[in-house]
């Protein structure tokens, strides 16, 4: 059972493709231990090896690259499935020539990419032999991972295209009062800070049309506003339901054509889409995590800057972080006061002396490989940090439905839990799953369903 009155069933299936007697559903703890079943199903042929759309739901767009991977390691699926993690499974999968189409769909408080079509190239940079891209967004030059075309052998073309869902109504929303289900709304809205209700504006027809790569989210999403009142003004004279459907049917009209690009696509789902920690605000102290974000704070380039212009921005962060990085391990070393003093003579390292002294206060011997990775995370924009109510939870869940239920049929569906590392809450992941699973189920029917972190798996 699909849903599809956008364009279900409008592209024939690819060429010899095998068809799955039910929808298999893979649950992971970690996100990147996905990619093997993705692979799976290219291997059986439920899959093409090219053109696969990817569908990502999820609070982070995990759109990362193994910094210093070689690029040949994606030919070797046992060697890269040991190099990728959380945050950089996607894109090997893009260079290794699978997947061709990427929509990144999050939630009002995930922000780090900004809005629209980013049409990029992803290679081997010729100069170091690992994998890079042209992409121009702050994402991947505080990475460190943009080089020019014209350094990247063995091309392929990213559709990368970032929307913002925002949470409607649920489906008894015609039953309750006007009053009440304006309070949900502005509860919603307003539960975080001012910026996250600045970003709850959705994207309308025509926003995928334009490429949004140097551009601030912020400016985008007031650039939208009016659109976005067009569009919910000409669904007024609409039932109350249809009202608050309608920003979710228009992103799937626009979901939709994408789609009709591949020949197939995997539905993918972080349950930290729903409610989502910053686990390392919770590691360090408010003061700790401030000088973190002054260590790690990236240069933003001019917003025209010229490709000399993004190559020096590209070349001074990634000294920083290589500096930082080996500080770092010296620290592991030794974090005595003349190690310390080194580093903090090196330009913008001052902040390390208050940083360690601060975290020897509070621990015996400190975790600095995990103080490495937590800065890696203070670029130019914190993690989105949103521990959602179950009121949220549900006005979510009700959004996916009514989006899933206007596309066609995933070939299959990947979920991952990611709560041992708490950036879904422990305390809330199981409900979420059981309320996904729900869901899939009442869109589709018959699911074949993998719990793989259990070692179990069942029909249904």
């Amino acid at each position: 059972m699909s849903g599809g009155d956008c364009c279900a069933g409008e592209r024939p299936p690819g060429g010899g493709l095998r068809a799955y007697p039910a929808l298999p559903v893979w649950v992971v703890e970690d996100h990147q231990d996905v990619l093997p079943f993705i692979y799976r199903a290219i291997g059986s042929k439920h899959l093409p090896a090219s053109n696969i759309s990817f569908v990502h739901l999820d609070s982070h767009p995990d759109l990362l690259i193994p910094v210093d991977m070689p690029a040949d390691t994606v030919f070797d699926k046992e060697a890269l499935f040991s190099e990728l993690s959380i945050e950089n499974w996607i894109m090997p999968a893009v260079y290794a020539g699978h997947i061709s189409q990427v929509i990144w769909l999050h939630p009002p408080w995930a922000q780090q990419i900004s809005e629209g079509k980013h049409d990029f190239l992803i290679g081997k940079d010729t100069s170091t032999t690992t994998i890079r891209v042209t992409g121009t967004d702050y994402y991947f030059l505080s990475d460190g991972l943009y080089v020019p075309a014209d350094q990247l052998e063995n091309q392929k073309p990213l559709s990368l295209h970032v929307i913002l869902i925002n949470p409607t109504e649920a489906l008894n929303s015609q039953e309750e009062n006007g009053k009440a289900a304006s309070a949900k709304r502005m509860k919603l809205n307003t539960d975080n800070t001012a910026s996250i209700a600045s970003a709850s504006s959705s994207v309308v027809p025509g926003d995928l049309d334009h490429s949004s790569s140097s551009v601030k989210n912020k400016g985008i999403q007031n650039a939208s506003t009016q659109n976005r009142t067009e569009t919910l003004s000409e669904c007024s004279a609409s039932s109350s339901l249809r009202n608050s459907e309608c920003p979710i049917r228009e992103v799937v009209k626009d979901i939709c054509q994408v789609l009709q690009k591949g020949d197939a696509y995997v539905l993918d789902i972080d349950l930290d889409f729903f409610s989502v920690k910053n686990p390392f605000k919770e590691m360090y102290t408010q003061t700790e995590y401030e000088l973190l974000q002054e260590l790690y704070s990236f240069k933003k380039p001019h917003r025209n800057a010229t490709e000399e212009g993004l190559l020096d921005c590209v070349e001074n962060r990634v000294h920083q972080l290589e500096d930082l990085e080996a500080a770092f391990a010296d620290l592991c070393d030794s974090d005595d006061e003349e190690t310390l003093q080194k580093w903090a003579s090196y330009p913008g390292m001052k902040p390390l002396v208050q940083l360690v002294h601060s975290l020897k206060t509070r621990m015996e011997s400190p975790d600095y490989e995990m103080v490495h990775q937590a800065g890696l995370t203070c670029d130019y924009m914190e993690l989105p940090h949103h521990v959602s109510t179950e009121e949220e939870i549900e006005v979510l869940i009700e959004s996916i439905k009514v989006l899933l239920k206007n596309m066609p049929k995933p070939t299959l569906v990947t979920v991952a839990r990611s709560s041992l590392d708490d950036y879904c809450p422990s305390e809330q992941v199981d409900v979420i799953q059981e309320k996904v699973l729900n869901l899939l189920h009442s869109v589709y029917g018959t699911l074949d369903v993998h719990l793989d972190y259990s070692s179990s798996s069942s029909s249904v």
